[in-house]
Protein backbone atom coordinates (compact mmCIF):
# COMPACT_ATOMS: atom_id res chain seq x y z
CA UNK A 1 0.00 0.00 0.00
CA UNK A 2 3.30 2.43 0.32
CA UNK A 3 3.18 2.92 -3.27
CA UNK A 4 -0.85 3.47 -3.45
CA UNK A 5 -0.26 6.38 -0.74
CA UNK A 6 3.02 7.79 -2.25
CA UNK A 7 1.03 7.87 -5.69
CA UNK A 8 -1.96 10.09 -3.79
CA UNK A 9 0.37 12.42 -1.91
CA UNK A 10 2.03 13.65 -4.90
CA UNK A 11 -1.27 13.65 -6.54
CA UNK A 12 -2.80 16.10 -3.62
CA UNK A 13 0.49 17.75 -3.24
CA UNK A 14 0.85 16.59 0.31
CA UNK A 15 4.45 15.81 0.68
CA UNK A 16 4.75 15.79 4.35
CA UNK A 17 1.52 13.85 4.65
CA UNK A 18 1.04 10.66 6.82
CA UNK A 19 -1.21 8.12 5.22
CA UNK A 20 -2.20 5.48 7.02
CA UNK A 21 -4.19 2.62 5.60
CA UNK A 22 -7.58 1.30 7.16
CA UNK A 23 -7.57 -2.30 6.81
CA UNK A 24 -11.44 -3.85 7.66
CA UNK A 25 -13.26 -6.88 6.10
CA UNK A 26 -15.97 -4.39 5.16
CA UNK A 27 -13.43 -2.21 2.79
CA UNK A 28 -14.09 -4.95 0.24
CA UNK A 29 -14.28 -2.63 -3.29
CA UNK A 30 -11.80 0.75 -2.10
CA UNK A 31 -8.93 1.27 -0.44
CA UNK A 32 -9.33 3.92 2.19
CA UNK A 33 -6.12 5.92 3.59
CA UNK A 34 -6.60 8.50 6.93
CA UNK A 35 -4.34 11.35 5.98
CA UNK A 36 -2.54 13.26 9.21
CA UNK A 37 -0.90 16.50 8.34
CA UNK A 38 0.94 18.61 11.51
CA UNK A 39 -1.69 21.73 12.12
CA UNK A 40 -4.05 20.09 10.30
CA UNK A 41 -7.27 18.01 10.67
CA UNK A 42 -7.45 14.39 9.51
CA UNK A 43 -8.36 13.71 6.41
CA UNK A 44 -10.16 10.14 4.83
CA UNK A 45 -8.96 9.74 1.24
CA UNK A 46 -11.06 6.41 -0.32
CA UNK A 47 -9.46 4.97 -3.67
CA UNK A 48 -12.53 3.37 -5.83
CA UNK A 49 -11.30 0.86 -8.24
CA UNK A 50 -14.61 0.98 -9.77
CA UNK A 51 -15.84 4.35 -11.32
CA UNK A 52 -19.28 3.55 -11.05
CA UNK A 53 -18.49 3.21 -7.14
CA UNK A 54 -16.70 6.89 -7.15
CA UNK A 55 -19.42 8.22 -8.99
CA UNK A 56 -22.16 7.58 -6.39
CA UNK A 57 -20.04 8.04 -3.44
CA UNK A 58 -19.50 11.65 -4.32
CA UNK A 59 -23.21 12.08 -5.71
CA UNK A 60 -24.84 10.99 -2.65
CA UNK A 61 -22.48 12.87 -0.29
CA UNK A 62 -23.07 15.57 -2.71
CA UNK A 63 -26.82 15.20 -1.98
CA UNK A 64 -27.10 14.73 1.63
CA UNK A 65 -24.56 17.35 2.73
CA UNK A 66 -26.86 20.23 5.44
CA UNK A 67 -29.43 16.85 5.06
CA UNK A 68 -28.17 14.31 7.21
CA UNK A 69 -25.00 13.91 9.16
CA UNK A 70 -22.31 12.66 6.12
CA UNK A 71 -18.65 13.07 5.82
CA UNK A 72 -17.63 16.87 3.61
CA UNK A 73 -16.20 16.69 0.36
CA UNK A 74 -13.04 18.28 0.08
CA UNK A 75 -11.67 17.28 -3.17
CA UNK A 76 -12.79 14.72 -6.13
CA UNK A 77 -9.99 12.89 -8.17
CA UNK A 78 -11.38 11.54 -11.50
CA UNK A 79 -10.05 8.78 -12.86
CA UNK A 80 -6.60 9.09 -15.41
CA UNK A 81 -4.07 6.91 -16.75
CA UNK A 82 -2.88 4.72 -14.16
CA UNK A 83 -4.84 6.42 -11.12
CA UNK A 84 -8.33 5.60 -9.81
CA UNK A 85 -10.39 8.05 -9.13
CA UNK A 86 -10.67 8.90 -5.18
CA UNK A 87 -12.87 11.03 -2.88
CA UNK A 88 -10.99 13.39 -0.35
CA UNK A 89 -13.26 13.68 2.30
CA UNK A 90 -13.46 14.62 5.99
CA UNK A 91 -12.66 12.39 8.39
CA UNK A 92 -15.54 11.92 10.70
CA UNK A 93 -14.68 12.13 14.09
CA UNK A 94 -15.83 9.38 16.63
CA UNK A 95 -16.25 5.09 16.35
CA UNK A 96 -17.80 2.87 14.15
CA UNK A 97 -20.46 1.40 15.78
CA UNK A 98 -20.56 -2.33 17.14
CA UNK A 99 -23.45 -4.17 18.60
CA UNK A 100 -22.15 -3.14 21.90
CA UNK A 101 -22.03 0.35 21.78
CA UNK A 102 -25.84 0.60 20.35
CA UNK A 103 -27.84 2.29 22.78
CA UNK A 104 -31.59 2.25 22.67
CA UNK A 105 -31.17 6.13 22.45
CA UNK A 106 -28.75 5.53 19.43
CA UNK A 107 -31.10 2.81 17.60
CA UNK A 108 -33.90 5.31 17.89
CA UNK A 109 -31.92 7.64 15.47
CA UNK A 110 -30.75 5.66 13.45
CA UNK A 111 -34.00 4.38 12.15
CA UNK A 112 -35.18 8.40 11.99
CA UNK A 113 -32.11 8.85 9.93
CA UNK A 114 -32.92 6.02 7.76
CA UNK A 115 -36.40 7.05 7.49
CA UNK A 116 -34.94 10.47 6.27
CA UNK A 117 -32.71 8.77 3.50
CA UNK A 118 -36.24 7.03 2.30
CA UNK A 119 -37.72 10.73 2.30
CA UNK A 120 -35.79 11.50 -0.90
CA UNK A 121 -37.87 11.22 -3.89
CA UNK A 122 -35.75 9.69 -6.78
CA UNK A 123 -36.59 9.67 -10.21
CA UNK A 124 -36.19 6.18 -11.00
CA UNK A 125 -35.04 2.69 -10.34
CA UNK A 126 -31.38 2.19 -10.53
CA UNK A 127 -28.06 3.84 -10.72
CA UNK A 128 -29.00 7.72 -10.09
CA UNK A 129 -25.80 8.68 -11.99
CA UNK A 130 -27.15 7.21 -15.07
CA UNK A 131 -30.47 8.74 -15.23
CA UNK A 132 -30.85 7.44 -19.13
CA UNK A 133 -31.30 4.16 -17.49
CA UNK A 134 -33.81 4.31 -14.70
CA UNK A 135 -37.02 2.27 -14.77
CA UNK A 136 -40.33 2.96 -14.13
CA UNK A 137 -40.60 -1.00 -12.63
CA UNK A 138 -38.27 -1.94 -9.64
CA UNK A 139 -38.15 -5.35 -11.23
CA UNK A 140 -36.17 -4.81 -13.87
CA UNK A 141 -32.88 -3.33 -12.59
CA UNK A 142 -33.20 -6.03 -9.65
CA UNK A 143 -33.52 -8.82 -12.27
CA UNK A 144 -30.31 -7.18 -13.74
CA UNK A 145 -28.14 -7.52 -10.92
CA UNK A 146 -30.02 -10.76 -10.08
CA UNK A 147 -28.51 -12.02 -13.66
CA UNK A 148 -25.45 -10.62 -13.20
CA UNK A 149 -24.67 -12.40 -10.11
CA UNK A 150 -25.96 -15.65 -11.26
CA UNK A 151 -23.36 -15.04 -14.49
CA UNK A 152 -20.59 -14.48 -11.63
CA UNK A 153 -21.66 -17.70 -9.89
CA UNK A 154 -21.66 -20.12 -12.72
CA UNK A 155 -18.78 -22.70 -13.15
CA UNK A 156 -18.31 -22.24 -9.86
CA UNK A 157 -21.53 -23.57 -8.14
CA UNK A 158 -23.11 -26.52 -9.17
CA UNK A 159 -26.02 -25.80 -11.98
CA UNK A 160 -28.70 -28.05 -9.52
CA UNK A 161 -28.34 -25.56 -7.43
CA UNK A 162 -27.94 -21.89 -9.71
CA UNK A 163 -31.92 -23.64 -11.00
CA UNK A 164 -32.92 -24.10 -7.67
CA UNK A 165 -31.69 -19.77 -7.07
CA UNK A 166 -33.66 -18.96 -10.27
CA UNK A 167 -36.72 -21.12 -9.22
CA UNK A 168 -37.02 -18.91 -5.93
CA UNK A 169 -36.05 -15.89 -7.52
CA UNK A 170 -38.74 -16.10 -9.99
CA UNK A 171 -41.68 -17.45 -7.37
CA UNK A 172 -41.46 -14.15 -5.59
CA UNK A 173 -40.07 -10.99 -7.98
CA UNK A 174 -43.49 -10.26 -8.72
CA UNK A 175 -43.53 -9.08 -4.59
CA UNK A 176 -41.62 -5.85 -6.16
CA UNK A 177 -44.73 -4.05 -7.98
CA UNK A 178 -46.16 -2.68 -4.68
CA UNK A 179 -42.78 -1.72 -3.97
CA UNK A 180 -42.41 1.43 -1.39
CA UNK A 181 -40.35 3.39 -4.06
CA UNK A 182 -38.68 5.16 -5.95
CA UNK A 183 -37.01 6.88 -3.50
CA UNK A 184 -33.09 7.13 -2.62
CA UNK A 185 -31.66 3.84 -0.30
CA UNK A 186 -28.41 3.28 0.97
CA UNK A 187 -28.76 -0.37 0.40
CA UNK A 188 -25.43 -1.10 3.19
CA UNK A 189 -26.77 0.54 5.88
CA UNK A 190 -25.87 -1.66 8.86
CA UNK A 191 -23.88 -0.35 11.89
CA UNK A 192 -20.42 -1.24 10.40
CA UNK A 193 -21.13 2.45 7.67
CA UNK A 194 -22.43 4.73 10.91
CA UNK A 195 -20.05 6.73 13.11
CA UNK A 196 -21.19 7.76 16.75
CA UNK A 197 -20.03 9.81 19.34
CA UNK A 198 -21.14 11.23 22.86
CA UNK A 199 -24.20 9.28 21.49
CA UNK A 200 -25.38 10.76 18.82
CA UNK A 201 -25.00 9.79 14.74
CA UNK A 202 -21.67 11.91 13.74
CA UNK A 203 -21.67 10.39 10.00
CA UNK A 204 -23.68 7.49 7.80
CA UNK A 205 -20.44 6.52 4.91
CA UNK A 206 -19.58 4.55 2.31
CA UNK A 207 -22.65 5.57 -0.41
CA UNK A 208 -20.86 3.01 -3.26
CA UNK A 209 -24.24 0.74 -3.18
CA UNK A 210 -26.41 3.96 -3.08
CA UNK A 211 -29.04 4.09 -5.62
CA UNK A 212 -32.64 4.82 -6.79
CA UNK A 213 -34.65 1.44 -5.19
CA UNK A 214 -37.49 0.60 -2.90
CA UNK A 215 -37.63 1.05 0.89
CA UNK A 216 -37.71 -2.64 1.37
CA UNK A 217 -34.38 -3.05 0.64
CA UNK A 218 -32.80 -1.45 3.63
CA UNK A 219 -34.68 -3.09 5.79
CA UNK A 220 -32.34 -6.25 5.08
CA UNK A 221 -29.05 -5.80 7.32
CA UNK A 222 -32.17 -5.44 10.41
CA UNK A 223 -33.61 -8.61 9.33
CA UNK A 224 -30.49 -10.52 8.27
CA UNK A 225 -28.63 -10.17 11.72
CA UNK A 226 -26.68 -7.10 11.01
CA UNK A 227 -28.19 -5.36 13.49
CA UNK A 228 -28.87 -6.52 17.67
CA UNK A 229 -31.97 -8.13 17.94
CA UNK A 230 -32.80 -6.18 21.36
CA UNK A 231 -32.75 -2.66 18.90
CA UNK A 232 -35.13 -3.45 16.80
CA UNK A 233 -38.12 -2.12 18.08
CA UNK A 234 -36.49 1.22 18.99
CA UNK A 235 -35.05 1.40 15.40
CA UNK A 236 -38.84 1.06 14.13
CA UNK A 237 -39.66 3.45 16.80
CA UNK A 238 -37.61 6.22 15.17
CA UNK A 239 -38.47 5.33 11.30
CA UNK A 240 -42.05 5.43 12.21
CA UNK A 241 -41.70 8.82 13.59
CA UNK A 242 -40.46 10.26 9.88
CA UNK A 243 -42.56 8.07 7.84
CA UNK A 244 -44.08 5.03 7.64
CA UNK A 245 -42.82 1.52 8.05
CA UNK A 246 -43.29 -0.34 4.88
CA UNK A 247 -44.44 -3.89 4.97
CA UNK A 248 -41.17 -5.15 4.53
CA UNK A 249 -41.23 -9.29 5.51
CA UNK A 250 -42.78 -10.74 2.85
CA UNK A 251 -39.97 -9.35 0.50
CA UNK A 252 -37.38 -10.29 2.86
CA UNK A 253 -36.82 -14.28 0.97
CA UNK A 254 -35.98 -12.32 -2.38
CA UNK A 255 -33.97 -9.54 -0.70
CA UNK A 256 -31.94 -12.37 1.14
CA UNK A 257 -31.38 -14.59 -1.87
CA UNK A 258 -30.84 -12.03 -4.26
CA UNK A 259 -27.73 -10.50 -1.69
CA UNK A 260 -26.44 -14.27 -1.17
CA UNK A 261 -26.17 -14.65 -5.06
CA UNK A 262 -24.37 -11.49 -5.43
CA UNK A 263 -21.89 -11.74 -2.27
CA UNK A 264 -20.88 -15.64 -3.51
CA UNK A 265 -20.50 -13.87 -7.08
CA UNK A 266 -18.96 -10.86 -6.01
CA UNK A 267 -16.42 -13.00 -4.21
CA UNK A 268 -15.71 -15.66 -6.95
CA UNK A 269 -15.31 -12.77 -9.62
CA UNK A 270 -12.46 -11.19 -7.43
CA UNK A 271 -10.95 -14.37 -6.26
CA UNK A 272 -10.97 -13.41 -2.65
CA UNK A 273 -13.39 -16.20 -2.12
CA UNK A 274 -10.99 -18.49 -0.62
CA UNK A 275 -9.13 -15.90 1.21
CA UNK A 276 -10.27 -12.18 2.36
CA UNK A 277 -13.22 -12.92 1.83
CA UNK A 278 -14.03 -16.15 3.27
CA UNK A 279 -16.48 -15.65 5.74
CA UNK A 280 -18.69 -13.23 3.61
CA UNK A 281 -18.53 -16.15 0.57
CA UNK A 282 -19.35 -19.23 3.31
CA UNK A 283 -21.87 -17.11 5.38
CA UNK A 284 -24.23 -16.59 2.26
CA UNK A 285 -23.39 -20.03 0.15
CA UNK A 286 -24.80 -21.76 3.11
CA UNK A 287 -27.84 -19.98 2.54
CA UNK A 288 -28.40 -20.41 -0.98
CA UNK A 289 -27.41 -23.95 -0.48
CA UNK A 290 -30.30 -24.20 2.29
CA UNK A 291 -32.93 -23.67 -0.48
CA UNK A 292 -31.89 -26.41 -2.04
CA UNK A 293 -31.96 -28.50 1.41
CA UNK A 294 -35.33 -27.24 1.97
CA UNK A 295 -36.58 -28.03 -1.80
CA UNK A 296 -35.54 -31.67 -1.38
CA UNK A 297 -37.07 -32.48 2.23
Amino acid sequence: MDDLADLYRRKLNLPNAIFTYIDHEDAMVAAVFKISQTGSPDLILKICSRNGDFLRESYFLSHFAGKIPVPKIIQLIETEVGLDAAVLMECVQGYLLKSKTLTKALAWEIGSLLARIHLEHAEGYGDLTDPSHLSDDPRIPFTIKFEEGLEECKGHLPDSLLETCRRHFDKDIDLLASADGPCVIHRDFRSGNLIASDGKVRGIIDWSSGRGGFAEDDFSPLEFGEWPADCKSFFLEGYASIRKVPDYKPMMPLLRLSRAVAAVGFTVKRGTWESRNLKLYQFNLRYLESLAARGRA
